[in-house]
């Protein structure tokens, strides 16, 4: 039979931003209530290695460090439930007693006087079957992530538009060289990024060119080679050796129902006011990969996290002042 849940607070995604957000909430007092989403931990949870994330002198595991946070949310308080959330009613507004209305996909009811909405956002792979074998072990959609373990090495960059690029330029700061394949003969990244890029020397770029398989040796197996066919000439094909490629051909945001109830641009990322988490509706807050499209980096995400729960406390505060019953 579903159940009701009632809440100040409503953070939905179980990433860095929502579970930094339920951390502040909960010390807040205000009993916060955490909607995992699909994948716990949202990207992390498919990453090996962080050596960027501040407080840690050696590598910490990305699911480790996911557990990590889940037990202090927990332990200040959070309530974590494991469902979805499949409706979100939020254009309508707060109901006579202040409270959005949100539903599950397991038919349970949520109704919150504030929403932190931390889905995350999802790489674009090229979702070719070796791809996923050598995620972690070379094959990575974040250079700003993994490009320190590349170090004299040479590397791929697969795309053609400003991600791919800006993550070329990026990794010739630690590769020996770095390839960037495109299946076009021309790039779509901005003119200044493409001027930048043809002026590197470390940089080979490899026109009309798409990746059909990634090759791997070694124990344990790494990435060692990428198979390129000709986008013009389907069977003609080349090897390439590399030590790593990094897939830059987007990322999509994990959106779901809030798509039609915020605004969001025209890529689907919640567009926030500057300089800070609020959405286009009063008291729904959104933080890390869902409204950030430029860093997306964990501890940014941790970062705006924090700022949401703030906002959220001090929303409740001066605007807010409602009774719950029915927890």
């Amino acid at each position: 039979m579903p159940n009701s849940h009632r809440t100040k607070v409503l953070v939905v995604g179980a990433g860095p931003a929502g579970y930094t957000a339920a951390i502040y909430a909960a010390r807040a007092g205000l009993d916060p209530i955490l909607v995992t989403g699909l994948q716990p931990g949202g990207q992390l949870t498919i990453t090996d290695d962080i050596e960027n994330f501040p407080g840690f002198a050696a590598p910490v595991q990305g699911p480790w460090l996911m557990e990590q946070m889940r037990e202090q949310a927990q332990q200040v308080g959070t309530r974590i439930i494991y469902d979805l959330i499949t409706e979100a009613h939020l254009k309508k507004g707060r109901d006579a007693e202040g409270y959005f209305h949100l539903k599950g996909d397991s038919g349970d009811d949520y109704l919150a006087q504030t929403v932190i909405i931390a889905t995350g956002a999802q790489a674009k792979w090229l979702n070719i079957p070796s791809e996923a074998k050598f995620q972690g072990s070379g094959v990575s959609a974040c250079a700003t992530c993994d490009g320190f373990f590349f170090r004299g090495k040479v590397v791929a960059v697969i795309g053609g538009g400003n991600t791919a690029v800006e993550e070329a330029l990026y990794l010739t700061h630690h590769a020996s060289t770095v390839h960037l394949i495109h299946r076009r003969d021309s790039l779509k990244a901005e003119h200044i990024l493409q001027e930048r890029l043809f002026a590197n020397p470390k940089i080979k770029i490899h026109w009309n060119r798409a990746v059909s398989e990634i090759k791997g040796s070694g124990t344990p197996e790494v990435v060692s080679s990428i198979v390129l066919t000709d986008t013009q000439n389907p069977q003609k094909t080349e090897i390439l050796s590399i030590d790593g490629a990094f897939i830059a051909i987007g990322h999509t945001p994990s959106i779901g129902p809030f798509r039609d109830e915020v605004k969001c641009d025209q890529e689907g990322y919640i567009l926030t006011k500057p300089g800070t988490t609020q959405t286009s509706i009063e008291g729904i807050f959104a933080a890390g990969d869902i409204q950030d499209k430029i860093y997306r980096q964990a501890v940014t995400a941790a970062g705006t996290g924090c700022m949401a729960a703030l906002e959220a406390e001090r929303f409740l505060d001066h605007n807010l002042i409602v009774t719950l019953t029915g927890q």
